[in-house]
């Protein structure tokens, strides 16, 4: 019997638009989203640019609460996987990965006994010390990636991460990446443009539109409806 570890009934979320000379206007990111997540289980969330896939992954991480409805937790810990998330650009790589780690929520010896790995993940040795300002884009995503892939939350949100850095670094991620969501103890939620990406990693999947879930079901029957409506996955 599968087991639940997180409900969301009803739930809207109301992003409020600057304030005009007559009123403020709002809109509504998320409307009436029901949605049941599994342990084990690996969901994709396809849909348009705008669609609320990524304010619904910051729902469930509890990021945002919702204006409307519920979000039910039973006893597991979220994590959206997020890159260079606190780096500040005089601190050097070092610092950083340190500062970085314990906003995801990593305990200080937990990050100084992986940062050796880390380092060299990043491919960064020669630079770790060096100021983050000091370092490309490239760089900078590979230190934010292998930071955030150390993580280890009962369900891991991940939102268009997968393959970060130049082409040698993106084989690497990616794998890293699959190993994580392949395990069979975590339960993922997986926003994608990747069909292929999503039928190899995931087993249920829920079309998102106009910040509401159209449809959920197995992988290849919800991408199948999801182009018949003028999706696009590539």
């Amino acid at each position: 019997m599968r087991r639940l570890v997180l409900e969301i009934r009803g739930a809207g979320v109301r992003y409020r638009q600057p304030r005009t000379w007559r009123h403020r206007s709002q809109r509504w990111a998320l409307r009436e989203v029901n949605l049941e997540l599994y342990h084990g289980e690996s969901l994709a969330l396809v849909g348009g640019n705008g669609a609320g896939k990524s304010t619904l992954l910051k729902l469930i991480a509890g990021i945002f609460a919702p204006d409307r409805g519920r979000v039910i937790n039973h006893g597991v810990s979220v994590s959206l996987l997020a890159l260079q998330l606190g780096f500040i650009p005089y601190l050097s790589g070092r610092d950083n990965i340190f500062l970085s780690g314990l906003l995801l929520g990593l305990r200080y010896k937990e990050i100084a006994r992986r940062l050796e790995s880390i380092v060299e993940f990043a491919e960064l040795a020669h630079c770790i010390d060096d100021p983050v300002r000091t370092y490309s884009t490239g760089m900078q995503m590979r230190l934010g990636f292998s930071i955030a892939i150390q993580i280890e939350p009962d369900v891991l949100l991940v939102d268009e991460v997968l393959g970060v850095g130049d082409a040698a670094f993106h084989r690497k991620s990616s794998q890293a990446l699959r190993e994580k969501i392949l395990a069979h103890d975590k339960t993922v939620v997986l926003v994608s443009h990747q069909k292929e990406t999503i039928k190899e990693l995931c087993n249920r999947a829920a079309w998102m539109d106009q910040g509401t879930i159209r449809a959920a079901g197995p992988v290849d029957e919800i991408l199948a409806l999801y182009e018949a409506n003028g999706g696009t996955p590539s």
